[in-house]
């Protein structure tokens, strides 16, 4: 076996670890979103008909379903998700086609956005947050240069982003076509796109989703309560004046977990869109800034990693980062905001803690392939950090005493040495990047 074929045996043998702050932060919301569901939940649950612990056993059910799916993506190379990457765009489509489907799309007050499953319902978009992000970052990889010179490059993932939101239209989901588009603007800037070519399609953008705003009724209404939802409280304010009743109620400390008033049928969708106003009276303010405190740790962790992915030229590990870190961001800042009557009520939940089963499912999918990104960046400096130990050994095969004199030592001409010391750094700077770093390749998209 040649020198270069055992080196290779050597970093291959080499692991990563998790990150621990990525892993510690998941599991405190995990945990905190099975307590609050079951405090938050029990009175919903008996106003249906069910047992008490109705929502909390199904929430536990599909946080264990998605502990697993975590656990698979875990240990699933990145480029093995990579290679699906054209897959994984049809898949978007054709997930938001299946909800018109008759007999297999379901229909919940007026929106069509979730497929009947038999033992439950699943939204689909859930999955094509994740899907369209793995599909996205995988573009701004193999077009990482087009990107940043060049209109068509910029405007094709623009354009996907568009076919999705006239599927997402048609639903309707004015919150999700909300955040994928969000999303795109938010990767397309991380990848290094030109800025001043991005404000041609957000003066266009932003016209259009005004008018899809105020298109529905239902949305101008929404957009006119959260001003002043004390003006309407038993109509179009009911839901938010509730949750800042309980807001306010909670004060520092809250009321204590359990004692919480409004989510005794008062306040509609606790244990789901509006958990956050039970965590704010039950637990108080102290309750609510540590919830964001969590998730300021987790997307900034995730930026962070992402940034290191790319000083590593591990773009397409990074910009996944990047896309993961911007929705659980995007999507938990809508729900504090719509629950503290900062921003209109929409239908997100939040990550991780609201009931939902294919928020639950996919959040832990995300931070599945979040914490591989995480694990193959420790490893790629592993090996990094071997490849600089082994280059400042002595050669193989020859005894450190043995080694020749630099020429100074020598008393000789110090220019031989000057000249082949770059040759042996550019040696073991290709190899590296031959084994740490993905070649930026300009194939079809």
């Amino acid at each position: 076996m040649t020198e270069s074929a055992r080196q290779a045996t050597r970093l291959d043998a080499i692991s990563g670890h998790y990150d621990r702050w990525l892993l510690g932060v998941v599991c405190a919301l995990a945990c905190l979103g099975v307590v609050m569901v079951g405090s938050s939940s029990i009175s919903i649950a008996l106003d249906y008909g069910v047992g008490p612990f109705h929502y909390l056993v199904r929430h536990v059910a599909f946080l264990a379903v998605g502990v697993g799916l975590a656990a698979w993506l875990m240990r699933t190379e990145l480029k093995t998700v990579e290679h699906y990457n054209h897959w994984l765009l049809l898949a978007c489509v054709a997930l938001l086609l299946a909800v018109f489907i008759p007999g297999l799309g379901t229909e919940v007050n007026g929106a069509r956005r979730w497929i009947n499953l038999g033992v439950s319902s699943f939204q689909a978009v859930e999955a094509v947050k994740l899907l369209y992000i793995i599909w996205l970052a995988s573009y701004l990889k193999r077009y990482s240069e087009e990107v940043t010179a060049t209109w068509k490059a910029m405007l094709k993932p623009l354009g996907v982003a568009l076919l999705l939101v006239v599927l997402l239209v048609l639903q309707p989901d004015f919150g999700s076509l909300s955040l994928i588009l969000a999303i795109t603007g938010g990767m397309l800037v991380l990848g290094g796109v030109n800025m001043p070519r991005m404000f041609g399609p957000v003066l266009v953008g932003l016209p259009l989703l005004a008018v899809v705003a105020i298109a529905e009724p239902y949305r101008v209404r929404r957009l006119t309560s959260f001003l002043d939802p004390w003006a309407d409280p038993f109509n179009s304010g009911y839901q938010l004046t509730n949750a800042l009743m309980a807001v306010g109620r909670g004060e520092w400390f809250g009321v204590g977990l359990g004692g919480s008033v409004q989510k005794l049928s008062y306040l509609p969708e606790a244990h789901t869109d509006f958990i956050l106003a039970v965590i704010a009276e039950e637990l108080g303010f102290v309750g609510v800034c540590t919830v964001i405190a969590l998730y300021a740790v987790l997307v900034g962790r995730a930026l962070w990693i992402g940034l290191k992915c790319v000083e590593m030229r591990r773009h397409f590990a990074g910009y996944c980062a990047f896309g993961i870190a911007l929705w659980i961001g995007l999507q938990s800042f809508v729900s504090i905001g719509v629950n503290l009557g900062l921003l209109p009520t929409k239908g997100l939940t939040l990550p991780l803690i609201s009931s939902g089963g294919s928020s639950v499912l996919m959040t832990c999918a995300a931070l599945g392939v979040l914490l591989r990104v995480s694990y193959e960046l420790d490893r790629a400096q592993r090996q990094v950090a071997r490849l600089r130990g082994e280059a400042m050994q002595p050669s193989a095969g020859v005894p450190a005493t043995a080694q020749p004199l630099p020429a100074v030592a020598r008393g000789g001409n110090a220019a031989k040495p000057a000249a082949t010391a770059p040759v042996t750094a550019a040696r073991g700077t290709s190899r590296l990047r031959q084994r740490i770093e993905p070649v930026i390749g300009r194939t079809g998209a």
